[in-house]
C-alpha cells in the first residue's frame, strides 16, 4: 500500500474515533484483538510496530480505538460489547 493511500485510510480511522469522543476498547477487547491479529496471514511486522496488510493501519493503535474494525469481509474481531 503507497503513502497516499495509508495516509487516507489513517485520516478516516482518526476522524471517526474523534468524531465519537475517542472510545477505546476494554483491556480484554484490545488482547483480543491482538491476538487475533497475530495469528493473520496479512500481519506484517514490521522494525517498531506490526501493519495489517489489508489496510495498511498500525495494529496496536487501530487494535485500541473502539470504533476501528478488522478489514477482513466479514470481520475478524467480535464486536465491542456496548457500555
Amino acid at each position: 500500500m503507497n503513502i497516499f493511500k495509508l495516509s487516507i485510510q489513517f485520516a478516516k480511522e482518526l476522524s471517526a474515533y474523534i468524531k465519537k469522543g475517542a472510545p477505546n476498547v476494554t483491556l480484554d477487547e484490545y488482547e483480543e484483538r491482538l491476538k487475533i491479529c497475530s495469528e493473520c496471514p496479512e500481519k506484517k511486522d514490521g522494525t517498531h510496530y506490526s501493519t495489517c496488510g489489508l489496510c495498511g493501519c498500525n495494529i496496536e493503535i487501530k487494535a485500541k480505538w473502539a470504533t476501528s474494525t478488522c478489514p477482513h469481509k466479514p470481520s475478524k474481531w467480535p464486536e465491542i460489547k456496548k457500555k
